[in-house]
């Protein structure tokens, strides 16, 4: 009996394993990402001047007046093929380079991450945590750190996620495992958290404004999905960990180094902390103690610089708003600290010269980030996402669904709409006016559809090149498979984009349907509120 069921057992992991192949093989039939970012944009262009010239529309379900919304209440199809088109890809080709938003915040991080990895810091902190650890344990905090990061903005994405490969390849693991299991904490369990976040308040607004178009007088607050999303930290946790050990390494297999840029691997890496690294250390722990007390400082007394000068607001603030300032001053410090005790940095000209090598190696990424740029810029243009969104979301609205599985289907529609709208509020302002109310009036609470959304916004961000630090990932994992593609990624995040949505879906109809648990603090599961 049990030779049955393990041979069972083997026989679905390997077909699940086949699937992911092929997903993988059909993904590396495109061509070099920066390629096909530029097909996709020049595609989007050709698609608009088709759609422009047949005349594609949605109705605007945004309230008359509404910024953004036109004047005959419409969503068009804009077309970059006419003369205001192609003028207007002329004159806004390098602002969309320079004003795509994680290009400026991967540089003046990397200034920062530049002095602590040139410094020796990053090898060394790296073997102080995880060269005594157990295996899985390490597994389980980097998905549970990447989680939690989301806290911190941007923290996730231009740290973790590389550190992650790091860790892993120090401990004789796969790096590129290690990588996934950051990249699915980070942005596959965007949504979750222990504290609240910056998400939440920008979220709560729009819910707010939505809910609005059915009662005029209804109010949601930054803390309306706070319960449930605690407990999803542990929920997404989990589930990250447990895919990455049993489907994720198994599948890539044992490492092989020859693949990578030599300047990645460190030979010294599974070496003991030396006497000189230990002091090293202890000093780096000195700076970032100061560095901690500087932060407070700026923001827990009330006349805190860096509060909400209008409201005192510590989450809505310019603190968590230039929380990368914060990054480059983390790693300056920590890294010229130890720098100057181990002796690897003793100039100013040191530090600019790590901060320079930092930057050299972002190459690729930079060019990379120049056609992605163009092509999220030109798919903003032309309205195709905003009407791919609406357009799904009439879909759900003629379903007919009324009873709590229609959540289910609100939840896989979120999940494919953010396929071509990788922010969570763009997609949110767009799709938010259709959701609420259609779901308030079938008599469900605005802070469990949002908190409902918010899955599905969150599941699918690990799979599409439309997640605005696509393109930064792959560029990390390319230095450890210099012939890695946009099908090894996908196909390597995709297990986790299943196990997430299916799990945290059933989770959330446990959670508000099943066990009738609030989603938040005062948060009503049904509209009107019972009681």
């Amino acid at each position: 009996m049990g030779d049955k069921q393990g041979k069972a057992v083997t026989t679905r992991r390997g077909a699940f394993t086949r699937f992911l192949d092929g997903v993988e093989w059909l993904g590396n039939l495109l061509p070099h990402p920066v390629t096909l970012f530029a097909l996709l944009a020049l595609g989007i262009v050709l698609l608009s001047g088709l759609l422009g010239w047949m005349g594609v529309a949605v109705d605007d379900p945004r309230p008359a007046g509404a910024r953004g919304v036109a004047e005959d209440g419409m969503i068009r199809a804009v077309s970059l093929l006419d003369g205001d088109g192609i003028r207007r890809i002329f004159t806004g080709l390098v602002g969309n380079f320079t004003g795509f938003a994680p290009l400026g915040v991967v540089l003046v991080a990397m200034l920062g991450v530049g002095v602590a990895e040139k410094s020796g810091l990053l090898s060394a902190a790296v073997r102080a945590m995880v060269l005594s650890a157990p295996r899985h344990v390490v597994t389980v905090a980097i998905v549970f750190a990447g989680i939690v990061s989301n806290t911190a903005s941007e923290v996730g994405y231009v740290v973790l996620i590389p550190l992650a490969g790091a860790i892993f390849y120090a401990l004789g693991r796969h790096p590129l495992a290690g990588m996934a299991a950051a990249f699915a904490g980070v942005s596959g369990g965007y949504s979750a958290n222990i504290l609240i976040g910056t998400i939440d308040p920008l979220l709560a607004g729009i819910t707010q404004e939505a809910a609005r178009l059915i009662d005029e007088d209804y109010v949601v607050v930054a803390t309306a999905n706070w319960y449930f999303m605690v407990a999803s930290t542990f929920l997404v946790t989990v589930i990250g960990s447990l895919v990455t050990i049993f489907i994720v390494e198994p599948k890539l297999g044992q490492y092989d180094p020859s693949s990578a840029d030599p300047t990645v691997l460190d030979k010294n890496m599974m070496q003991p902390l030396s006497a000189s690294e230990g002091k090293g250390l202890l000093w780096a722990g000195v700076g970032i103690l100061a560095v901690f007390a500087l932060m407070a400082v700026t923001l827990l007394p009330e006349w805190g610089v860096l509060r909400n000068p209008d409201t005192g607001d510590r989450i809505n603030s310019p603190f968590f708003r230039g929380f990368v300032v914060w990054i480059l001053i983390f790693f300056v410090v920590a890294g010229y600290a130890y720098g100057r005790a181990v002796g690897s940095m003793k100039t100013d000209r040191d530090v600019i010269d790590a901060m320079a090598s930092a930057l050299s190696a972002l190459g690729l990424y930079i060019v990379l980030v120049f056609f992605a740029a163009q092509f999220v810029a030109f798919f903003g243009w032309t309205n195709l996402g905003a009407i791919t969104a609406v357009t799904g979301a009439q879909f759900l609205q003629d379903s007919g669904l009324t009873g709590p599985l229609v959540f289910f289907l609100f939840i896989l529609m979120c999940a494919v709409i953010n396929l071509s709208l990788g922010s969570a509020s763009a997609q949110w302002a767009v799709t938010a006016p259709i959701f609420v109310p259609m779901l308030m009036l079938i008599g469900y609470a605005p802070e469990v559809i949002q908190a409902a959304y918010r899955i599905g916004d969150s599941t699918t961000n690990i799979i599409t090149p439309m997640m605005s630090y696509f393109g930064l990932i792959l560029a990390w994992a390319t230095r450890y498979d210099r012939k890695l593609g946009v099908g090894t990624l996908i196909a390597m995040m995709l297990p986790y984009t299943i196990f997430f949505l299916i799990f945290w879906s059933l989770f959330f109809f446990l959670w508000t349907f099943g066990l009738d648990l609030p989603v938040g603090p005062g948060s009503p599961t049904y509209y009107p509120a019972e009681g």
